[in-house]
This record gives C-alpha cells, sequence and structure tokens, in this order.
C-alpha cells in the first residue's frame, strides 16, 4: 500500500488549524461536562424508560379497553416489560460500570450488558406462553414495538436549544 501524496495547500491549512487548538484545563472540562449534562434533559436513561413504561401501561389499557379481553390487555403490558425490564438492567449495569473509569472497561461492559439485555428479552419472549393465560400474540407484538419506538417521539418532541444554550 502506498502514501498518498500530501498537497502542499492542505499540509499548511492542517497545520493552521492546529494553532487555533488550546486544550482544555480540568476545571474547563469538567464545567463543560456539566454543561453538557444539562443540556438536554431527555438525554436521562431513566426518563426515557419511565416514558416507556408508561407508554406500554397505555398501550396495555387501550388493548384491554378496546377489545373488552383482559388477556389481551396483559399480553400487551408483558410486551411493554420485555423492552423495558431488559433495558432498565442494562442502564443499571451500564451505570456501576461507568464508575470504572476505563473506556476500555465501559466498552466491554456495554457489550456484555447488551448481551444480557437481549438474552432476557428472548427469554421472556420464550415464556410468555406459559405466563400469560390466553396469551395474544398481536396485542404482545404491538405492546414491545410501540414501547421500544416511544423513544423516537422523544426524540421529536424534544425541547429545542435555544443559541445561549449552546456550549
Amino acid at each position: 500500500m502506498h502514501n498518498m501524496p500530501v498537497h502542499k495547500e492542505d499540509r499548511e491549512r492542517a497545520e493552521d488549524d492546529d494553532e487555533g487548538f488550546t486544550p482544555l484545563t480540568r476545571e474547563e472540562a469538567q464545567k463543560l461536562s456539566l454543561q453538557l449534562s444539562k443540556a438536554d434533559p431527555l438525554a436521562s436513561v431513566w426518563r426515557v424508560l419511565a416514558v416507556q413504561c408508561l407508554a406500554g401501561c397505555l398501550v396495555a389499557l387501550l388493548a384491554w379497553g378496546l377489545t373488552g379481553r383482559a388477556e389481551v390487555g396483559w399480553s400487551a403490558l408483558y410486551g411493554a416489560l420485555s423492552v423495558v425490564v431488559p433495558a432498565a438492567l442494562l442502564a443499571r449495569g451500564m451505570k456501576r460500570g461507568l464508575a470504572a473509569g476505563s473506556a476500555g472497561a465501559a466498552m466491554a461492559g456495554f457489550f456484555f450488558w447488551e448481551a444480557v439485555k437481549i438474552a432476557l428479552t428472548v427469554a421472556m419472549l420464550f415464556a410468555a406462553p406459559k405466563l400469560i393465560a390466553s396469551l395474544s400474540w398481536l396485542a404482545l407484538v404491538v405492546g414491545f414495538v410501540v414501547t421500544m419506538k416511544v423513544v423516537w417521539v422523544l426524540l421529536l418532541f424534544r425541547p429545542k436549544r435555544r443559541p445561549s444554550d449552546k456550549v
């Protein structure tokens, strides 16, 4: 593999960019981190999980109300729980794992907890027919999908940042 030639103007532009760069002090980095954490209130995983749980409950009540059958409502609720419970476990595991401080450990922790989340989701779906009498698969899938996709609705309706909020 050969190196591509670097044009003189590209090299000069890169050097100009480096001259304007000044690294942040520890205090400046901490202040910036605090500002960024306050910038988007919907960024909290726990808030997202709470909204997902609320959406799942609403879908279950709607399913029960529309059909008049409790098992349809329970099926939709179980589908919602198949999203929320594993996601909460992932969030809890990641929160504990981030305290380690190492980027490599955090990445390994993410892959581990994501695998646990997927395995628990699959296990819950396989257990559904044994746990819900007269299971309605359609209601379960609707509860599952709506609960999972409510994150996109949150992103659409998050508060707009004012120019003064930008860091």
